[in-house]
């Protein structure tokens, strides 16, 4: 999809749909840059464009948090494995370390593709939202494709190295999903 995939690609991945960064970063620095023959410096310009692409998603879904979020929330949360304390201390969380909560968490895997939702929710100052996730999200872009520019065309070995922790892997996240949804349907019952 070429240098304007990596900025569709990421901003899906900031608004709310989980299509990892981890991905498409590394692959832009391999495919787009290495393997093209560029210059380091063209990974700051791809760091640019992923980083672009995240605030753009962000956007999407921190509107749909303010637009939307509070009442769906406060309507049918209980459904969704949410309970009335934490959308209280998501409001007063993103009031006391909104800043730094939208840096960092442009930092974390999985965190960051789903955190522009709850800070819409929140209602967080919106220019310090978009400048303190751009801050975030660009050495995370930049990081990722560097990555792939130095690992270049090595994937199969990294993949044949990986291999054997395939299974251990899907069984240890399976066993988190279990756990997690079976701890939240005992914590909304108890709110009942």
């Amino acid at each position: 999809m070429g240098w304007g995939g990596v900025f569709v690609l990421m901003a899906i991945e900031s608004a709310c749909i989980p299509l990892p960064s981890e991905i498409i970063m590394p692959l832009a620095g391999w495919m787009l840059v290495a393997d093209k023959g560029l210059g380091w410096e063209y990974i700051l310009l791809i760091g640019l464009i992923g980083a672009m692409g995240n605030l753009a998603g962000s956007g999407v879904a921190y509107w749909a948090g303010a637009r939307f979020g509070r009442g769906f929330l406060e309507h049918y949360g209980k459904y969704f494995l949410i309970t009335s304390e934490e959308i209280a201390r998501t409001d007063h969380w993103f009031q006391k370390y909104g800043d730094v909560t939208a840096f960092f968490s442009r930092l974390l895997p999985a965190v960051r593709t789903f955190i522009s939702l709850p800070a819409g929710i929140a209602r967080m100052n919106l220019k310090r939202f978009f400048a303190f996730s751009f801050l975030g999200a660009l050495p995370w872009s930049t990081g990722l494709a560097w990555g792939g520019y130095l690992l270049g065309q090595n994937w199969e070995k990294i993949r044949e190295v990986m291999r054997p922790f395939d299974i251990p892997i899907v069984i240890a996240g399976v066993g988190l999903v279990v756990w997690f949804i079976w701890s939240r349907v005992r914590k909304i019952r108890a709110e009942r």
